[in-house]
Order: structure tokens, then C-alpha cells, then sequence
């Protein structure tokens, strides 16, 4: 089965708002939201079993 080819139009739309909407979201939020969602994303990143 060969591979899915991407339309190149369509991914570089979704990465122009991908890029816009993350700090457009931060933005929005409070420093305390902010440090929640920061504090969630460490937990996630570095509390994984090897």
C-alpha cells in the first residue's frame, strides 16, 4: 500500500494556524492559567517511566 501524499497547500495553511493559535490562546489567559498549563505540560514531558 504506498503512502498518502499530503497537499502541500493544505499543510502549510494548517501550520500558519497552528503557529497563530498558540499564542493567540496564551494571550487570552491569566499568568495563573499560564503556569497551570505550563506545570501540566512539565508533569508530562519529564514524569514518564522509562
Amino acid at each position: 500500500m504506498a503512502p498518502k501524499k499530503k497537499n502541500a497547500a493544505a499543510v502549510a495553511l494548517g501550520r500558519r494556524g497552528g503557529r497563530k493559535s498558540g499564542k493567540a490562546r496564551m494571550d487570552k489567559m491569566t499568568p495563573e492559567q499560564r503556569s497551570e498549563v505550563a506545570r501540566k505540560a512539565a508533569a508530562a514531558r519529564w514524569g514518564k517511566e522509562k
